[in-house]
């Protein structure tokens, strides 16, 4: 059964992680770094996207909800409805952080600020 955008529902994170992600003006704002994983639950928490910094120095980490992630074949990468100066102002992370308290902080946090209806209870 295919996705709205015609994509199977089914793939593995290892084709996920360190896909490109543009803007829907076709401009490369980030790299996903990784996917975080509801352990309790079949949901994704967030997708971590890197922005800035150069050789993975001076990187800045976001939690972004999955359901902004849209892949298009035509970019090879994951197009979000943000643009650059969106991602800046969002809440920034180290990567530890983003699971501190188990991910809870950095989830709330990402779902407030891009106002995407939370999918947990």
């Amino acid at each position: 059964m295919p996705t709205p955008s015609g994509h199977t529902i089914a793939i593995k994170s290892s084709r996920v992680v360190g896909t490109n992600v543009y803007n829907t003006g076709g401009e490369k704002i980030g790299t996903i770094e990784d996917i975080v994983l509801d352990k309790l639950s079949p949901r994704i928490m967030f997708a971590v996207i890197s922005f800035g910094g150069f050789l993975g120095i001076g990187e800045k980490y976001h939690a972004v909800p999955w359901a902004l992630l849209d892949f298009q074949e035509d970019k090879g990468g994951y197009v979000v409805p943000l643009t650059r100066e969106v991602l800046e102002k969002a809440p920034v992370y180290d990567m530890e952080d983003l699971i501190a308290d188990d991910g809870m902080q950095a989830r709330k946090e990402a779902y407030d600020y891009y106002r995407v209806k939370t999918d947990w209870h």
